[in-house]
């Protein structure tokens, strides 16, 4: 009986050692077709609800991941003018979207998504979060170089943490810490959510152009995506770089899947997503490069099935000299009925 125990202990390790230097095997599973017309922003999945939330300029488009095409729509948040990102509160079960050209909050009922209230915030909110362990919203305020605290419970604002420079994209630890890329600065700042007050500034040096942001809560690392085709992983204790891989063109996301170890870049500037195997102690490899599609710039994870939704679309072209149509960081204008949800698993 020994015998067999050890070598069944023995199976299991070697399994485990052959799924880490195994390169994921990741593809596209199905695309579901939107359309609509606006740019988009962050996408927001709800693992419970499995809901995928999309930004759209003026409007959040609700999406029921396990249906098809326009079945899959489930319902839109109207009013949202220029708006980037949605934080969700399942505890109160509301949700809230950052409104850049309004300078607003809307509150909205995760179940019949109508909206409840409207919060003004800082200039131009970008990126927004909800931190567990504080229950507080945040929102991270590309005009105002600060971060508007909202109580989640009360839809209050309860405070403002000035950054120092432009907020891009923020990541939690689940324990009070909040980290955010800050865009003009080239650094990331370290946040006391229940304090309001930043901790740190930890450069990203050789990265520029930090926006996406992912973390793995139990290492504490952080993986920042940067415009100069570079991710930077850090010590999120201390600050220190650990590492620094090259990826794609134009990446505006990152995700980290904690359970598969892997670290998600996606280039919408060159259509393809970069994945990132993190193993010990401290080691980061590129293990893949997945083809895409150009535009598909901002994703979402459901880390139970493991499944990667990314956003794309096709955009008309533009004259000689044009400016770019109004939208979302004034994009050029989609083409007619292109915009799509790109679904990749491994």
């Amino acid at each position: 009986m020994k015998w067999l125990l050890c070598t069944l202990c023995i199976f299991c390790l070697l399994s485990v050692a052959f799924a880490q230097q195994t390169p994921p095997n990741y593809h596209l599973v199905k695309k579901l077709a939107i359309g609509g017309d606006g740019g988009w922003d962050y996408l927001t999945f709800d693992s419970v609800a499995k809901r995928l939330y999309i930004s759209r300029s003026s409007r959040v488009t609700v999406v029921d991941v396990t249906k098809d095409g326009k079945d899959a729509i489930v319902g839109e948040i109207p009013n949202t003018p220029g708006v980037h990102g949605i934080a969700l509160v399942p505890g109160v079960k509301r949700g809230f979207t950052s409104n850049g050209w309004d300078n607003t909050v809307t509150v909205f009922d995760m179940e019949t998504l109508k909206e409840v209230s409207r919060v003004k915030v800082g200039t131009r909110p970008d990126a927004i979060l909800f931190d567990s362990a504080s229950n507080r919203v945040f929102t991270f305020n590309g005009g105002s170089n600060d971060a508007t605290v909202i109580d989640a419970a009360t839809a209050q604002v309860v405070g403002t943490i000035a950054l120092g420079g432009r907020p891009e994209y923020p990541a939690a630890d689940g324990k009070g810490m909040i980290y955010d890329n800050i865009e003009d600065k080239n650094e990331i700042v370290a946040i006391d959510a229940k304090a309001m007050t930043v901790k740190s500034h930890w450069s990203l040096a050789p990265g520029e152009g930090p926006s996406g942001l992912a973390m793995d809560q139990k290492n504490h690392r952080l993986f920042s995506v940067c415009a100069n085709q570079k991710m930077i992983v850090l010590n999120a204790d201390t600050g220190k770089v650990l590492a620094t891989l090259a990826i794609g063109k134009g990446a505006d996301a990152a995700v980290f899947d904690g359970s598969a170890s892997l670290a998600f870049s996606s280039n919408g500037g060159e259509g393809t997503m970069t994945v990132v195997r993190e193993g010990t102690p401290d080691t980061f490899t590129v293990v893949a490069t997945v083809p895409t599609q150009v535009s598909a710039r901002t994703m979402a994870l459901d880390a139970g099935s493991h499944m990667i939704y990314l956003a794309a679309a096709l955009f008309a072209a533009q004259p000689a000299g044009a400016p770019a149509a109004p939208g979302v960081h004034r994009r050029p204008a989609l083409e007619a009925n292109t915009f799509v949800i790109l679904v990749f698993g491994p």
